[in-house]
């Protein structure tokens, strides 16, 4: 019992530590983290655009309230000056006939309240401007070109946030599961990805990158190095006709790095499988990529996955999601050398072959035979 729990236990932190080492996450988030750039953190407000929207929505909306209000009470101070430089407030005691630069400025929460109005365009009518102070009217105009600015920044970035391409991508999924079977003859990894849309993703093109450590003969160790994975539907693995889920499958053969691979093998192997769909988004024409990855306990070898389309009575094509991950196992070679082996041994089976060591002897026959 105590060996069993023991052994359990190393199965959990062995797989534990798998997760922490996977660099995509399978909702294709990166796990990475920079350090010790040189660089300061004042260069990615060179590119304004671009970090407001990376920001997480918490952060986007506070910098968004305190924009507005920041400017608001900024302006309301400025008034606030105005007025009191020009004496208009009501400690100064006015005299009737004197006009203020505002009118109904009475301290800095009006000042406040004129500075709202001013920049989101209300127009009560309660307070206005007068002709008297050129500094207020410049203060006016300098105030709504700044209020349109930050309107049209913030304003823009929540609406590029809302509309980015990230969130389409969350519409298309990938099964939970790679698997390894025979397909057409030959050994394959096939992956399940389906559109969750009725809108299709026009030019959409698929390929993967394996992940995995290599020492090169220099000896010097790579990690995370790259090898490309060709992926291929039917058709081809570009312009894919994305309106029903498709399995898309590479085909293992001796330029193949699952090649030297095998069924007892594969869970000693250390390597990260990251899958790719591009496309451009049919509503918006906004480029969209979705990314999921599988390590080695995520790739069954011997399975293939379960029928998920079929046609009813009606004559119109159903799918049903609930077999999208199913697998069913099936008889598979435990290797790919092995496949390719028992195919060369069929093939020369039918043929003929010379043995060299036989000799042809003539034999001449004569008849012992006497008349």
């Amino acid at each position: 019992m105590f060996s069993y729990l023991r052994e359990r236990f190393a199965s959990h932190l062995r797989e534990r530590s798998r997760r922490r080492a996977r660099l995509v996450s399978k909702d294709g988030r990166c796990n990475i983290e920079f350090g010790n750039v040189e660089q300061s953190r004042f260069v990615f407000l060179i590119d304004i655009w671009t970090t407001i929207l990376d920001l997480r929505w918490r952060y986007k909306m506070t910098i968004f309230i305190s924009a507005f209000l920041g400017s608001w009470f900024l302006f309301g101070l400025l008034w606030y000056v105005v007025a009191y430089i020009h004496k208009d407030l009501p400690e100064f005691n006015p005299s009737i006939n004197h006009t203020p630069c505002v009118e109904n400025i009475n301290g800095l929460t009006s000042a406040f309240l004129f500075s709202l109005e001013t920049q989101v365009t209300i127009g009560y009518g309660f307070r206005c401007v007068t002709e008297q102070c050129a500094t207020a009217i410049f203060l006016l105009i300098f105030q709504s070109i700044l209020g349109v600015i930050i309107n049209s920044f913030m304003c823009g970035a929540i609406l590029a946030k809302i509309s980015r391409s990230k969130n389409r991508a969350k519409t298309i999924t990938f099964s939970k599961n790679a698997v390894i079977s025979k397909r057409g003859g030959k050994l394959c990894l096939l992956i399940r990805v389906a559109n969750l849309r009725k809108s299709l993703l026009i030019g959409s093109h698929i390929y993967g990158k394996l992940l995995k450590t290599t020492i090169t003969p220099e000896g010097e160790t790579i990690i995370l190095d790259q090898v490309n994975i060709e992926f291929v539907v039917d058709a081809g693995n570009e312009n894919l006709f994305f309106i029903s889920p498709l399995t898309i499958y590479h085909i293992i053969d001796k330029n193949s790095p699952f090649f030297h691979m095998a069924a007892e093998t594969l869970l000693q192997q250390d390597f990260e499988l990251v899958v790719f769909l591009d496309g451009t988004v049919e509503a918006t024409s906004a480029t969209c990529q979705v990314r999921t990855s599988y390590i080695p306990e995520e790739v069954l070898w011997g399975y293939r996955f379960a029928p998920i389309v079929s046609k009813t009575k009606e004559g119109k094509y159903r799918v049903d999601f609930q077999n999208f991950s199913k697998t069913v196992a099936v008889e598979t070679p435990h290797c790919a050398f092995c496949l390719y082996n028992e195919k060369e041994a069929k093939a020369k089976e039918k043929k003929g072959y010379d043995n060299p060591g036989f000799v042809l002897s003539e034999v001449n026959e004569t008849s012992d035979t006497k008349m």
